[in-house]
């Protein structure tokens, strides 16, 4: 595989994944008490996008099998009817890989690695890769779209991406 078609892993940060959507964190976001005081509320952390006909938020929590590193792209998808929000109900890392949109196809990848205590929320027809745990089985709430429609687009890379950690990643 050519150098070219190799992916380095980057930190997930909020400018850097802007892009793509938003980073569903409690660091630096909006928040004020309720319940007399007994709960902290972080307050408006994703954009939940409904398009399409009878659109609902959908809730669900999926278990996710570990991916070894490094890892084969082969394949992205996007949903163009609708957001996608991944919340890890574990402290194990995870990681989204997500492509700008070029003409209809996706551009170069990019893959970012979640720190604890973050999730990420993909705008509406944005290229992804699969759920993406590593070193164990992890489980996520996820809150996307249902509704008529078809709300899923896949793209077969013609020649594959590898996806990299440089230094170590723990896991």
């Amino acid at each position: 595989m050519t150098a070219s078609r190799t992916i380095q892993i980057e930190p997930l940060t909020r400018e850097a994944y802007a892009p793509f959507g938003q980073v569903i964190e409690t660091a630096g976001a909006h928040h004020y008490p309720i319940n007399g005081g007994m709960t902290e509320r972080y307050h408006d952390l994703a954009k939940v996008e409904l398009g399409g006909v009878h659109a609902r938020p959908l809730v669900s929590i999926a278990r996710g099998q570990p991916y070894a590193l490094p890892l084969t792209l082969n394949m992205v998808e996007r949903h163009p009817l609708g957001s996608q929000a991944f919340y890890p109900l574990s402290q194990r890392p995870f990681l989204s890989i997500v492509a700008p949109d070029e003409g209809g196809i996706p551009g170069l990848p990019r893959a970012f690695l979640a720190a604890a205590g973050q999730g990420i929320n993909m705008a509406m027809n944005t290229w992804h890769a699969v759920l993406t745990p590593l070193g164990e089985t992890a489980d996520f709430l996820i809150i996307d779209r249902g509704g008529d429609g078809n709300n899923l687009e896949e793209y077969f890379f013609a020649e594959p991406y590898l996806v990299v950690a440089t230094g170590s990643i723990l896991y």
